[in-house]
């Protein structure tokens, strides 16, 4: 009874009074509200505020849909290049002992940590007329800074730790007895990495996907210090959002603003798609029956005698 009674009293310590749940929970839907819903639901109020045939006319416009085509094409190149160094990397990383690993790892963070301001500007400092390789690229016409392909390399910079760092921790915690078991029945690599790691890292890895994704179309300060605001040619959507309402056609501004937005909404519903399945695995897993141990052949020889 005693023991009964210590257990009821730190439950009791340990949980809060109702109104304090209800203080909490207020507060949290509160700061939502004002922070999340209210701005969406402005910027979807602005973009429509002069009707559907203005909204479709902002986004109809060459220079928008200029914008939105630079902005696909880069996502379209920078996500399949970071999903490969980020399976490659998460793959060494937890699978692999190795001297410079933590410094693998630190440089992997390093676009955490670096404004994407100053990824730009280190672009135009390699890059630029008057950077390093700057006289050899002008002697060869090759334009990286204030072209496409400077928008590209600082967007896979300010992105490539996305994939990643979802991976790296779901690799580590999974170990390599699954792995192990493939190549010791006699798989290859690329059989074991096909039929064994990707099953088992397929809904951390779209997460990741879907988060680089994000970030790849919604960069603004690395691509405008690289992109050199060319209307029509190298601007993406932030920066056409900017020039907008700058020039105070806010209503096309939030037209243009308002795909954005329906990338974030699509992207959390995915988002919320994926972890409910990869929770709803590991809790399938988490729940079967241990394996039954295989008795040994002389206790079945005898058994059969």
């Amino acid at each position: 009874m005693s023991g009964q009674n210590n257990i009821r009293t730190a439950q009791r310590g340990t949980t809060e009074a109702p109104w304090v749940r209800y203080l909490l929970t207020g507060v949290a839907l509160v700061f939502m509200f004002l922070f999340l819903v209210l701005p969406l639901a402005a910027v979807f109020t602005e973009a429509l505020r002069k009707g559907w045939d203005a909204y479709w006319e902002a986004l109809k416009e060459p220079d928008a849909w200029a914008a939105i085509r630079l902005t696909l094409l880069t996502a379209a190149v920078a996500v399949p290049l970071n999903l490969v160094f980020g399976i490659a990397a998460a793959w060494a990383i937890a699978k692999y002992e190795f001297r410079g690993k933590s410094f693998l790892t630190t440089l992997i963070d390093l676009p955490f940590s670096v404004s994407p301001v100053v990824a730009g500007l280190i672009y135009v400092l390699v890059f630029g007329a008057q950077g390093w390789f700057g006289p050899w690229l002008m002697e060869h016409d090759i334009k990286i800074v204030f072209a496409v392909p400077g928008i590209i390399l600082a967007t896979v910079f300010v992105t490539f730790p996305f994939i990643a760092r979802e991976l790296i921790p779901l690799m580590q915690a999974q170990g390599n007895d699954e792995e192990q078991a493939a190549m010791v029945l006699g798989a290859t690599g690329w059989q074991t990495f096909w039929y064994v790691t990707l099953p088992n890292i397929q809904w951390g890895l779209i997460y990741g996907v879907i988060l680089c994704n994000a970030r790849a179309m919604g960069e603004f300060g690395a691509v405008s210090v690289v992109s050199g605001h060319i209307r029509g040619q190298t601007n993406t959507m932030p920066l056409h959002i900017e020039v907008l309402y700058n020039e105070y056609q806010s209503a096309a501004a939030f037209a243009v603003a308002s795909l954005l937005a329906l990338l974030a909404l699509v992207t959390l519903a995915i988002k919320s798609v994926a972890e409910w399945r990869m929770e709803r695995e590991l809790k399938a897993l988490a729940e079967l029956p241990p394996e039954r141990p295989t008795p040994a052949l002389g206790a079945t020889a005898g058994s059969t005698h």
